[in-house]
């Protein structure tokens, strides 16, 4: 009834030349997720593209504002009738700021450095808060020493977050192992002026530079 002509064996794809298209097709895949979803959905960015392209940016606000809309979701099913009704009759500048609700700042610090010169910023953080970051350096590689100072330390005491030497940059997330101050530690070892430029964007009251 129907005069359409079945392939030949030797018009179909040979084995070697599909599994050579799969390759090619999870590759591209692979290539994609990295440089496009992770950077877009999650605000995690682990080639750099992202950042480049705005895909990062676009991944963290996603984050927060999934993050936000948990916390809301647990904060009203945590609400009786009556503690809603009790909560409505308070006008709302009268209501307390709680420590969930605060605000998320956002901040961008340049430093530049001579040779053989150091500086500190510190930010100050509450046990549990978190904060994301992101520093890069123009002009040369930095040592790097990322660590916290809790509120009258014992003699001796250093809690670390890690060490590097000689990169140009970092990112992530920092999450404070107790009520202080929490942050990063450089120093310029090269022959030349470096400009280190740090983002931040968290729960913490305060930066400041120490030295």
């Amino acid at each position: 009834m129907y005069n359409t002509d079945m392939p030949t064996r030797a018009e179909l794809p040979s084995s070697k030349k599909l599994l050579r298209s799969t390759v090619l097709a999870l590759i591209t895949a692979s290539l994609l997720l990295i440089t496009v979803v992770l950077p877009a959905e999650y605000g995690i960015d682990p080639t750099g593209v992202g950042s480049s392209l705005g895909l990062k940016k676009m991944g963290e606000i996603k984050q927060t504002l999934a993050t936000e809309a948990v916390q809301d979701a647990a904060k009203g099913s945590n609400t009786s009738p009556l503690q809603s009704t009790a909560q409505a009759a308070i006008p709302e500048q009268a209501k307390p700021v709680s420590e969930t609700n605060r605000a998320i700042r956002n901040d961008q610090t340049i430093m530049t450095l001579k040779p053989g010169q150091a500086t500190e910023i510190k930010m100050e953080m509450k046990k549990g808060a978190k904060v994301t970051y992101s520093w890069r350096s123009e002009g040369g590689l930095v040592n790097v020493d990322a660590h916290g100072d809790p509120v009258n330390p014992p003699e001796g005491f250093y809690h670390g977050y890690g060490k590097e030497k000689q990169i140009a940059g970092k990112e992530g997330v920092l999450e404070a192992a107790f009520d202080g101050k929490h942050g990063w530690f450089w120093r310029n070892r090269s022959e030349a002026n470096v400009t280190i430029t740090l983002k931040t964007s968290g729960d913490y009251q305060s930066i400041k530079k120490m030295m």
